[in-house]
């Protein structure tokens, strides 16, 4: 009796074995929380063909667009801990909208589980051909020249271009005028139009202005100079301690089991090792930089401090 006892027990037990021992068995969604076509999307993109091959079953991008990317954030904050709804992330949805949004449904910290680091990506600093200035040093002098006359382009109140946009200030002492658009691509063709002066935005789309001369690149945010540009020198040569990174990251509802995250988080960063990854990343201005759960936690954290002062600093508030 003992023995037909202890088979049925294991024979129970077998049936209950924990999902994320044979995750994933269907379709995985990949939630992108901004419209299709951006660099967060195409990174997205490049994850879920992968994986699906990797697996052998469906990783399907889904853009839910909208309000700086809470949208898409918030659905993914509602979703079941299982692994099946995953979230390519960003500065702007998980870390610098919990300070500038008044009303989310959602807790960045409470209701995620960071999986990996993906990409960092540098904003570039950049200057209407108008303006003298030729370097980092010579911009801040022109800025203390003409306080407050200088006018700045940002691709909307809030956005890691605005912010950045202030963090430079701060950080140099001086003082503009914030022009807000609604994209990049509306500030490049300001600026080119030769209706703003400056902007510290998408290298991803100011590069190719900047090597066809109708845009003037004084240096990038991050705190490596881009392999895009090795030339271009960083803010940080100039202003100790500037560092004004985008970045993308993975992350799932929290509650997710540890296996799938270690599943997910090892499987991120050999897709980000592979070299026609790399190369399509560096097209995009972006540097590949996968991380464990822990050490992507640690950097959130970080960067969820930084964020908030700078955000406190500009006054910005969305409702």
């Amino acid at each position: 009796m003992r023995v037909v006892f202890a088979a049925a027990l294991a024979a129970s037990l077998a049936s209950a074995a924990p999902a994320q021992e044979i995750w994933p068995q269907r379709q995985v969604n990949v939630v992108v929380p901004f419209a299709a076509g951006g660099s967060t999307d195409l990174i997205a993109r490049i994850l879920a063909q992968h994986m699906q091959t990797k697996f052998g079953t469906p990783f399907v991008v889904e853009n839910r667009a909208g309000a700086g990317g809470s949208i898409g954030t918030g659905y993914v904050a509602k979703a079941a801990g299982d692994g099946y709804t995953l979230l390519v992330g960003t500065v702007s949805s998980n870390a610098i909208n919990a300070f500038l949004y008044t009303k989310l449904t959602f807790d960045v910290e409470r209701d995620f589980q960071p999986v990996s680091l993906l990409a960092l990506l540098p904003n570039l600093l950049f200057v209407n051909p108008k303006i003298p200035a030729k370097t980092v040093t010579e911009i801040i002098e022109y800025l203390k020249a003409n306080a407050g006359k200088v006018n700045f382009g940002s691709s909307g109140i809030g956005t890691s271009s605005h912010l950045s946009s202030v963090m430079f200030q701060l950080a140099t002492g001086t003082t503009m005028t914030h022009v807000p658009f609604r994209s990049t691509g509306e500030v490049m063709n300001s600026m080119i139009g030769g209706h703003i002066d400056l902007a510290i935005d998408s290298m991803t789309t100011a590069w190719p202005h900047a090597r066809a001369g109708t845009v003037r690149a004084i240096a990038v945010t991050t705190p490596q100079r881009s392999t895009t540009a090795p030339d271009l020198p960083t803010i940080g040569e100039t202003v100790p301690g500037f560092q004004a990174t985008a970045w993308q990251g993975l992350f799932t509802p929290a509650g997710t089991p540890r296996a799938v995250l270690d599943k997910l988080a090892a499987e991120a960063k050999r897709i980000l090792e592979l070299a026609e990854v790399a190369a399509q990343l560096k097209d995009l201005g972006a540097q590949p930089a996968p991380s464990g759960p822990e050490q992507f936690a640690d950097f959130l954290k970080s960067e969820r401090a930084k964020w908030q002062e700078v955000v406190k600093a500009s006054g910005a508030r969305i409702d």
